[in-house]
């Protein structure tokens, strides 16, 4: 046996179990990791305030907390006034329950010539299987749910907390990460920072924008169907639709569709198709063209960084997909040579279809010849 050898092994084992420690740890911090993430992010988009308020002599740390302390407020305002009307429209439903299902009975009995009563179908649901074993279920479940919520809570405190930091420490970081680096390594991490400050803002502006555009639009539906809490309802379908990826779009209708219910069943069916059309309009033409201006990024590209995002870290990943890649490709680009485009039609879609027959026709009369 070569002397190296069980020193070699020894050292390939070690590398191994430090290999499967790290991969532990990572997946056990990984929760942890994605937090630190959207506080970061989360700091870079109110840097702009931040910063402005420092320099008019706010201590850095009192400006952040009066920042996060507006939008707790605005937050919690608008929370309690939709569940305020939220909690009405509920007991009125139910209030007038009997009737609607009247209605659909008699609807039932005339088309389908049938002989229903509302007695028979309350006995019937009342004694179902389906129901009890809901409601076991529901009882069961009540305990997974306050566990989830609370967990939810306890990780947008951490967010928070660490969103704080970032900000209120935003200069102390930025000299800790410079001090560890080269004088030109150091220019060029202040200048990503400041792009990704940039970028970051611009993408909430285009949210925002987007967030504006939809609320009017909605508005104006829920004025002619004469919904009731239209400007409230019209603020949901704009802030959720824009800032909750993914899901937001549903849980944006859900609302005004349950309140359309209690006026008219069929207003629901309208709020229903006009949610599902303009949400094509926003995606296809809204979106792409006001994300790429404010981040300065091809809207296909916005689009599958969305999309790579929800693969990575689902919705979180799609949250900051867009700032990310915009930091990205606006700090690469610094370092991408580029030449004059020269003069040519088919730079612009126009091909020499003259030159290309002409080449054709010399090239089988050339084979012809050859032949």
């Amino acid at each position: 046996m070569p002397r190296w050898l069980p020193r070699a092994l020894v050292l390939a084992l070690a590398l191994y179990a430090c290999f499967q420690l790290g991969s532990w740890a990572f997946h056990q911090l990984i929760g942890l990791l994605v937090n630190v993430l959207l506080a970061f992010f989360l700091a870079l988009a109110i840097e702009p305030a931040v910063g402005r308020m420092a320099a008019r002599g706010m201590r850095r740390g009192l400006a952040t907390f009066l920042v996060f302390f507006g939008v707790l407020v605005v937050g919690v305002g608008f929370v309690v006034l939709l569940g305020s009307m939220l909690a009405g429209q509920i007991v009125a439903m139910v209030e007038d329950f009997p009737k609607y299902l009247d209605a659909l009975i008699k609807w039932i009995n005339v088309t389908f010539h049938t002989d229903l009563s509302r007695v028979e179908v309350q006995d019937s649901v009342l004694s179902s299987e389906w129901l009890q074993k809901y409601v076991q279920n529901s009882a069961s479940g009540v305990l997974d749910v306050s566990a989830t919520v609370l967990g939810g809570l306890f990780r947008l405190l951490t967010i928070f907390l660490f969103a704080f930091y970032f900000a209120a420490d935003g200069p102390r970081l930025r000299r800790a990460l410079c001090s560890v680096l080269p004088p030109a390594r150091q220019a060029e991490v202040l200048r990503a920072w400041e792009i990704a400050v940039d970028k970051t803002g611009g993408y909430l502006y285009s949210r925002g924008l987007m967030a504006l555009i939809s609320g009017a639009a909605h508005f104006v539906l829920f004025e002619i169907l004469d919904v009731p809490y239209a400007p409230a309802l019209a603020v949901w379908v704009g802030l959720v639709s824009q800032f909750i990826p993914t899901i937001g779009t549903y849980l944006a209708g859900a609302l005004p569709m349950l309140i359309a219910f209690t006026v008219n069943p069929w207003y629901a069916v309208w709020v229903l198709g006009f949610v599902v059309v303009y949400q094509q309009f926003e995606n296809y033409v809204l979106q792409p063209k006001l994300t790429s201006k404010t981040v300065d990024i091809h809207p296909a590209v916005a689009f599958g960084s969305v999309i790579a995002g929800t693969a990575l870290l689902g919705a979180v990943g799609a949250l900051i997909a867009i700032p990310a890649v915009a930091t990205l490709q606006a700090f690469l680009g610094a370092y991408v040579k580029r030449y004059d485009v020269t003069d040519d039609p088919r730079v612009h879609g126009h091909r020499r279809y003259g030159e290309a027959v002409v080449a054709r026709l010399q090239k089988a009369l050339h084979h012809k010849k050859e032949l």
